[in-house]
């Protein structure tokens, strides 16, 4: 759930700034003196001002408020799961050998109060057990095993489930550009069909369609990186959930242990 508000505030965040930025683009400009130099430099460079915010809108249009906004998003994700996806937030070594210690000593609730001080994978799967366990004492070690393995794929689903939405915009982005593009193109078309056949129309119609093709560039900058970063979280993420799930049969065969102890007692008795 604070995965999803963390989500949320980064999208209204991005919002506020565009709207203050686009309030800052629509103040009227200082007239300046003409300088030859600059309007030199400016014919040899038309597209210069495209890396300004105000040039990028005025040669995007309307799309570059969406635009801009999946490229925060894709920003915040990447720094978030540069910092969450990683192997103490799913399994550590201090946990097992805890685990492993309090599981042989049989001291259940010693092991159940570490799970809730930790906010690792593999704690919320051993806690998990351990409730389900402590709740009912007469399951099996099957019973038990099951549950495991459920919250285990829980666990596991979460974990992918992350990192989609970083996919999402990669995949998202070169559509929104895509869009931005025909709609130029449909807006350049539109005003030259009303102007006769010559060299300045010809000039206008290359000039709308360099600029509306700047947003399928920019759908790809964004997606492109997106799309990268998503493939190396998923291949990290794919490692750490073989990891999880090997702790957790690890953790279950000390289980096991203990329940065929605790069977040949009460045999015995």
């Amino acid at each position: 759930m604070h995965r999803k508000i963390l989500l949320a505030l980064a999208v209204l965040v991005a919002l506020i700034f565009t709207m203050n930025l686009k309030a800052q683009a629509q103040q009227p400009a200082a007239a300046a003196p003409a300088v030859p130099v600059a309007t030199t430099a400016a014919e040899e460079n038309p597209y210069g001002d495209v890396l300004t915010f105000q040039g990028f809108v005025k040669r995007t249009g309307v799309m570059a408020y969406p635009l801009i906004i999946l490229s925060m998003i894709a920003f915040f994700m990447i720094v978030l799961f540069g910092f969450t996806v990683r192997q103490g937030t799913v399994v550590s070594d201090a946990f097992m050998n805890s685990a492993d210690a309090l599981i042989r000593k049989q001291d259940y609730l010693g092991l159940l109060a570490v799970c809730n001080r930790r906010n690792e994978c593999i704690a919320r799967i051993t806690s998990k057990t351990l409730d389900f366990a402590t709740r009912n004492p007469t399951a099996s070690f099957e019973e038990v095993k099951e549950v495991t393995e459920a919250e285990g794929n829980r666990q596991s689903s979460l974990l992918l489930a992350r990192i989609a939405y970083l996919g999402d915009v990669g995949a998202i982005a070169p559509m929104l550009g895509l869009l931005g593009t025909t709609l130029g193109m449909i807006t350049t078309f539109h005003e030259i069909s009303g102007k006769g056949v010559g060299g300045s129309n010809q000039l206008g119609l290359a000039q709308g369609v360099s600029e509306a093709l700047l947003c399928t560039a920019s759908g790809l900058v964004i997606g492109i990186p997106s799309l990268m970063f998503y493939a190396i979280f998923r291949g990290k993420v794919n490692r750490l959930i073989s990891e999880m799930e090997a702790a957790t049969t690890h953790l279950m065969a000390l289980l096991a242990v203990q329940y065929k102890r605790a069977a040949r007692a009460v045999a015995g008795q």
